[in-house]
């Protein structure tokens, strides 16, 4: 069972994900919380798998709880997925760079939930379809020439290509399809990615392609 804390001052929100999780065999809501200090302290108690976290809540915010869920745990523990009714980038962004591993957006189709609490649970990054290019675009620009260099010299052929596209949000299932290799040579790869850049998870390898500029707008996965 993947076990999940919900995160939200809005108990009619927070009743609608526990009704759409719970009708899942292999997923059990173990906790609500109404802001973010709540959340942390859940998370410190009940240690759930994924913690759906809104970004706008009263008191300590989603973004701050992140912070303080994946320091806690030292990026081992509970995964974040920001769930939120604003699509600006700059919640994006923060939320990958305090550690989240997914966000997704408040309007989003109620199928759709279910599938990102397993993806993140799975150790994938998830972004929102409909956000992804804007925030590669978003950020490309600001990467200096030697970082994409300097990132590219420490990879296979095959690490780079990989590397694009779990920036590009494709889960391991969907990288391994494209590659026609299996999910466990997917992984292979992925951990070797962030062992070589020394990183602690696969959210942090996509903001540092973001950052460093390896990752380009419309360039082929």
């Amino acid at each position: 069972m993947i076990r999940v804390l919900i995160a939200d001052d809005e108990a009619l929100v927070r009743g609608g994900f526990r009704m759409i999780l719970e009708a899942q065999d292999d997923i059990e809501v173990v906790a609500e919380a109404t802001d973010g200090t709540e959340a942390f302290e859940l998370t410190r108690e009940l240690s759930p798998d994924v913690v759906l976290m809104d970004v706008r809540m009263p008191g300590m915010n989603g973004l701050e709880a992140t912070r303080r869920v994946v320091a806690d745990t030292g990026g081992e523990g509970p995964r974040v997925l920001i769930l939120t009714t604003f699509d600006l980038d700059e919640y994006v962004y923060e939320a990958m760079k305090a550690g989240a591993s997914g966000f997704l957006l408040k309007s989003a189709p109620p199928g759709e939930l279910a599938g990102a609490v397993r993806a993140v649970a799975g150790g994938d990054t998830l972004l929102a379809p409909e956000i992804t290019k804007r925030l590669i675009e978003e950020f490309v620009g600001k990467s200096q020439p030697g970082e994409r260099a300097s990132l590219a010299g420490l990879l296979t052929d095959r690490e780079r290509e990989v590397l694009r596209m779990m920036a590009r949000g494709l889960s391991n299932a969907e990288i391994a399809k494209a590659l026609v290799v299996s999910e466990a040579t997917v992984k292979t790869h992925v951990n070797r990615i962030l062992g070589k850049l020394g990183l602690r998870d696969r959210v942090q390898a996509v903001v540092l392609a973001y950052e460093s500029g390896f990752v380009t707008p419309g360039a082929p996965s």
